[in-house]
């Protein structure tokens, strides 16, 4: 699991949401908005925005393709990819 650099605390492994806009830092037990920067160290949560195989669509930046799939495969940038097998991290 690759260790992130300068995320929000909704792409990271250590944030559990509690509704749309908040959740709780499971490392320091606080109340944090999603959209917060998360501190250094904290892993980072696989999304498909996140993988090799995922291509932005042009004309949507908020859908985008799987490469890997066998039928190009429609996916969201924060679709979570935990129990993806063609899931590859990007370096970030």
């Amino acid at each position: 699991m690759k260790v992130c650099k300068e995320l929000l605390y909704r792409d990271v492994m250590n944030y559990t949401p509690i509704d749309v806009i908040k959740g709780m830092d499971m490392i320091t037990k606080k109340i944090v908005m999603a959209d917060d920067p998360a501190p250094a160290g904290y892993k980072i949560k696989p999304k498909c925005k996140f993988c090799k195989n995922f291509l932005v669509d042009d004309k949507n930046a908020s859908l985008g393709i799987c490469k890997a799939s066998k039928n190009n495969f429609m996916a969201y940038p924060d679709m979570i990819a935990t129990t993806c097998k063609d899931y590859e991290g990007t370096d970030l």
